[in-house]
């Protein structure tokens, strides 16, 4: 089946469509960045998007230069996606979500609505990020040179899940399988399988067996 790209819709010269991609209203793909001044995303020339088979952009979407979007993938209505980013297949980006240049995201993983994925974050397969979450990866917020050595997003495992709202400091680690619970903070490492809430975000208890992946 061929691709199917609404009237509205904007594909720049050079995107890579697979079999049977859609492309909603007013979507626009392939967009090349327009960095400010003391922006510190990397400026070399970027290839075409690549869109795998199967995959939606769906209204209002807008999906940059230079990434590469799996199989399946699904970008949700006015959701972003920025250059040099890596979706595995099946990846679904919900609703209004924001994913910030050079990062990566593993098969399978859902980002729920409204959340935000920081630049230079990197996220297994099969990870749960619910509605509004927050990542970051500036402790100094943009103030001094040095920061520009420790910019880093959070790393988040296999099978993690994080609950609606949470908010992600940067450069901390989410081990595997691990559950951060609505709301919480999270200031350092997570292990693998534990169980974290609160503000600083702090661990009750481990993740049950019946619910860990096969």
């Amino acid at each position: 089946m061929s691709s199917r790209i609404a009237e509205t819709a904007v594909v720049y010269p050079g995107v890579e469509l697979g079999e049977d991609v859609v492309i909603g209203d007013y979507a626009v793909v392939g967009k090349q960045p327009v960095l400010g001044k003391r922006s510190t995303a990397s400026r070399e020339d970027l290839p075409p998007l690549v869109v795998g088979d199967g995959s939606a952009i769906l209204a209002g979407a807008i999906v940059f230069a230079g990434s590469t979007l799996g199989g399946g993938v699904i970008v949700g209505d006015q959701a972003c996606v920025r250059e040099r980013c890596r979706l595995g297949d099946e990846v679904v980006i919900g609703r209004g979500s924001h994913v910030e240049n050079d990062t990566s995201i593993g098969a399978r993983t859902r980002v729920q609505a409204n959340a935000y994925v920081t630049a230079y974050t990197t996220v297994e397969e099969d990870v749960f990020i619910a509605p509004c979450v927050v990542t970051t990866n500036d402790n100094y917020m943009g103030r001094t040179e040095a920061r520009l050595a420790e910019l880093r997003g959070p790393t988040i495992r296999r099978g993690a899940r994080i609950g609606g709202g949470a908010v992600l400091l940067p450069g901390v680690e989410i081990g595997e399988e691990a559950f951060v619970g609505a709301g919480a903070v999270v200031l350092r490492d997570v292990p693998a399988r534990a169980v974290v809430v609160g503000n600083p975000a702090r661990q009750i208890r481990d993740v049950p067996d019946d619910e860990l992946l096969d």
